[in-house]
């Protein structure tokens, strides 16, 4: 019985400590610094948390009139902080431009470089993107 519990208890830790190692990537294992995105639309949601927050913006694309909503990704709470950023800097049906990077599978999520606010205020993102990519 002990030894079950034992296995269990190490499982569960082992588990435990693997999730923050598996939900943290580096820039470029997700997005491709050789296709620049300039993106206008509504923020729908924003999610702030570590280790990156994320928001949502409603974009219409130019060439299908069709409105899609983007996922961009900025660095950590505390990273934005250090920018300027508080949790009220940017409010569900703010319009914003995003500057950064498109996802390498094309898909419709962006790491943010910088926001341009609906007052315009530029704030940079905590960007994981180092100059050398």
């Amino acid at each position: 019985m002990r030894t079950k519990l034992a296995i269990f208890v190490a499982s569960t830790v082992g588990l435990l400590a693997a999730v923050p190692v598996v939900a943290h990537h580096s820039f470029a294992a997700e997005f491709d610094a050789n296709q620049p995105i300039k993106l206008t639309g509504a923020v729908t949601k924003i999610e702030w948390m570590n280790p990156h927050t994320y928001f949502y913006i409603d974009v219409k694309d130019e060439k299908s009139g069709k409105v899609e909503n983007w996922g961009l990704e900025m660095g950590s709470p505390n990273g934005l902080m250090r920018q300027g950023w508080t949790r009220n800097s940017m409010k569900i049906g703010d319009v914003v431009t995003v500057e950064g990077s498109r996802a390498k599978d094309g898909s419709l999520i962006g790491n943010a470089r910088s926001v341009m606010m609906q007052n315009g205020q530029k704030l940079f993102a905590a960007s994981s993107q180092t100059q050398q990519q």
